[in-house]
């Protein structure tokens, strides 16, 4: 089993994990219990992309662990409380964390439970909890960040307690991506891979670029929100259908910009039109290519 943890903009919502299959009926998306949330970014624009993308790959859906956090906090806390206590009985195989406040303590208890588990799962982290996993030291504990170039240049200073906190000198460009890659590496602030998005999406696995993605290039993806939630979630689906990380990682990145050519989406386009367009995306022949490229056999 997979489980993606993190929160909607709802202060009623409280943290649990859904007992039973999720659904995407058109923008929203819809929990077992008869709840719903919309998918226009964040944990839900992930969720549903990860939904889309499993049943592409013929394999079972993701579990979602949502709370309500409107930014305080308190939600975020009640479900790193509730990962600690239960994450021994879910015993997943793979865990994709979302927007989280970050909060290193908490953080720290999640990643011990985590790692006192008799089988260490596959460790996937973007917006919050990538910044948590950063300020506690222990960003090596993970096998995937999905960072922006903004979010890069965080990781790559040593001292700053969250991106806000960035120094100047660190520009956050997509020209600097080499320099800033080098000081992540430098002071341990990095994962085993790390999808850097961007005009050029970069893909680095164990320390080293293995691939740049510029094309197709739809420069109105930069005005959605929501689109790189997408890529996690992509990445997410891959990982979880047993793809090695960096091949799901070269794929997620592939997929997304194959997805936007595929739309060719306005900048006020909603990013839930583009997930539910998913499926022409992952079409059986566009993933026998992605698959023999991984393998080394032909290009995409």
């Amino acid at each position: 089993m997979w489980c993606i943890a993190g929160s909607v903009p709802d202060a009623a919502f409280p943290p649990a994990l859904p007992d039973g299959p999720l659904r995407l009926d058109g923008s929203r998306l819809c929990l077992p219990d008869g709840r719903n949330v919309p998918v226009e970014r964040g944990t839900p624009a992930l969720i549903a992309t990860a939904l889309q993308a499993c049943r592409a790959l013929d394999i079972a859906a993701p579990r979602a662990l949502l709370a309500g956090d409107t930014g305080n906090g308190e939600g975020s806390r009640r479900l790193y409380r509730w990962l600690c206590e239960h994450v021994a009985a879910l015993a997943p195989r793979g865990l994709t964390f979302h927007y989280l406040f970050p909060d290193a303590d908490w953080h720290n208890r999640v990643l011990l439970a985590v790692q006192a588990l008799p089988a260490r799962p596959l460790l996937l982290a973007d917006a919050g909890f990538m910044y948590a996993a950063k300020m506690s030291g222990y960003a090596d504990a993970y096998d995937l960040f999905t960072p922006d170039v903004g979010e890069l240049a965080f990781l790559a200073d040593e001292n700053a307690p969250h991106p806000f906190y960035t120094r100047g000198f660190l520009l956050a460009e997509d020209h600097n991506i080499p320099p800033l890659l080098k000081r992540v590496l430098a002071h341990g602030n990095c994962p085993r891979h790390l999808i850097i998005k961007g005009a050029a999406d970069h893909i680095v696995c164990e320390g080293e670029v293995r691939a740049v993605i510029d094309s197709p290039s739809v420069p109105a993806m930069e005005c959605i929100g929501g689109t790189g939630d997408i890529v996690t979630g992509l990445a997410t689906a891959f990982a979880a259908a047993d793809w090695p990380l960096c091949a799901a990682c070269e794929a997620a990145a592939r997929t997304a910009r194959r997805l936007a050519a595929l739309c060719a989406p306005q900048p006020d386009t909603p990013v839930a039109d583009l997930i539910l367009r998913l499926p022409e995306a992952l079409s059986p022949d566009w993933l026998h290519a992605l698959r023999a490229a991984s393998e080394g056999h032909a290009p995409v």
